[in-house]
């Protein structure tokens, strides 16, 4: 990443003040951003509804859309303040606030809904004028945020945060700050107990959201304290939190002790537990529906050579725990390769005709969805590798230790690296290395709509140049 060094502005010419400009607030700034798309948005969705009133009833203003809009909007304003509509991220990731806000306004109109029948006012109301207005302030509020985005990089040099960076003798931090400056060139002292020299410190950290101190060991238990006494957000460069990938401090009063968390599962009990009800209602709706297909399929295989149906091979699993995958058998029976020393090739003499078919459309994983019921794998997620699998002439964890790091989730039917087209043979390190890049991305970003995204896009390539 790169690192912004803005000069700071003297106060003061004599150098022995080393006065320090104070930053903007953007605190402030961001206030004013989350009100003004507060306003806007109430503005938009009134506009939605007297332009769906107009258009559908030819009246303007139509009194019954107003009066849908004004029910609509204390809704909305509940639920979009609860769930973080208004909030930094909103102000970056124009993708993240039109989530967020679409998804406000979806639950407000079914709670307004779901009120109105109970309260018998439904017939009362003008369904198309409801879902005109809906749609008008959606896009219209979808719009605002792509534009504000926009505005924010551009007017605020790409910052909604102030983070200031000082350096004080410690390893280098090419973080991206907004202000980087020498502690010795400007006097900062952790240690100092005149009121000049606190006053000084205290200037530098005046507006600032977040201040990072890089210094030798020895001085940190210093500028932790005086970090502490500013009441500003401070953290402090670490070497060894940072070899041992330290995620976060926890702290033990019972037994007056501090630890580094250095691992932690990549999703939580409430994401696992929506990611299981989705796998087990997807998994159980495709094999009601597939039944007379899988039937047909099961029966060619037996037909053509006489041999078993499935194909079991021992898989790693979540936890680095093997686990029975199940696959429809495409090879002939002297062909298998319980332990995945052989890659499928393109003009793979071992795979029988039926077996060429399903590799080529990707229909031999089927079965797998009863690993899925079984709990072993999920619809999405890292694609599991057999046991004895090569990238070039290395065994996968050779390429890349964080290859064991993939299997902190269930490995899935598809996944982010079958869709970009990371598939088949791994041939050369970096197919392997491509594909865990991938991987570890899925898992850092999971929600249950990038899953379903990504099951809408694995039909579009179920049939693939490298599937054989």
């Amino acid at each position: 990443m790169s690192c912004t060094v803005n000069a700071p502005a003297a106060i003061d010419d004599d150098a022995s003040n080393h006065g320090l400009a104070a930053a903007p607030s953007l605190e402030r700034r961001r206030l004013r951003a989350y009100l003004l798309l507060l306003l806007a948005d109430v503005g938009l969705i009134l506009a939605g509804f007297l332009v769906a009133g107009a258009l559908y009833l030819g009246k303007f203003p139509d009194p019954q859309a107003l009066r849908q809009a004004y029910l609509l909007l204390p809704i909305f304003l509940t639920i979009a303040l609860y769930q973080g509509t208004y909030s930094i991220r909103s102000l970056i990731d124009w993708r993240f606030a039109s989530t967020r806000v679409v998804a406000a306004l979806a639950i407000s109109a079914f709670l307004l809904a779901f009120v109105a029948f109970y309260l018998k006012t439904s017939a009362t109301f003008s369904r198309m004028t409801l879902s005109l207005g809906l749609i008008f302030a959606g896009l219209s509020m979808v719009l605002l945020r792509r534009v504000a985005v926009r505005l924010i990089e551009q007017r605020w040099d790409g910052f909604v945060r102030n983070r200031l960076l000082i350096l004080d003798g410690g390893p280098a931090m090419p973080v991206k700050a907004n202000r980087v400056i020498v502690a010795q060139e400007y006097g900062l002292d952790p240690t100092a107990d005149e009121p000049h020299d606190v006053d000084r410190l205290g200037q530098a950290l005046l507006n600032q959201d977040e201040v990072i101190v890089s210094c030798p060991p020895e001085r940190r238990a210093q500028w932790a304290f005086a970090l502490k006494a500013s009441g500003v957000h401070g953290e402090i460069v670490s070497e060894m939190a940072h070899e041992l990938g330290a995620l976060n401090v926890r702290h033990y009063e019972d037994a007056d002790a501090t630890a580094l968390v250095v691992s932690a599962g990549p999703l939580g009990l409430r994401a696992r537990a929506v990611k299981r009800v989705f796998d087990i209602l997807f998994a159980t709706a495709s094999l009601i529906v597939l039944a007379p297909f899988i039937a047909l399929l099961m029966l060619a295989i037996r037909l053509e050579d006489g041999g078993p149906v499935l194909f079991v091979q021992q898989r790693t699993g979540r936890g680095n725990r093997f686990f029975a995958m199940l696959k429809f058998r495409s090879m002939r029976v002297d062909g298998g390769d319980a332990a995945g020393k052989r890659s499928a090739s393109r003009d793979d003499d071992r795979t029988t005709r039926i077996g060429r078919f399903m590799r080529r459309t990707s229909i031999d994983e089927l079965p797998q969805l009863v690993n899925v019921l079984r709990g072993e794998m999920s619809i999405v997620g890292p694609r599991p590798h057999a046991i004895g699998s090569l990238a070039g002439e290395k065994k996968f964890w050779h390429v890349d230790q964080r290859y064991w790091h993939r299997h902190a989730l269930k490995p899935g039917l598809t996944g982010l690296a079958q869709i970009r087209g990371l598939r088949g043979a791994t041939d050369e390190e970096s197919d392997l290395s491509d594909r865990l890049q991938a991987d570890l991305e899925y898992m850092a970003t999971w929600s249950l709509w990038s899953d379903i995204a990504i099951i809408a896009r694995t039909l579009l390539v179920l049939r693939h140049e490298r599937a054989y």
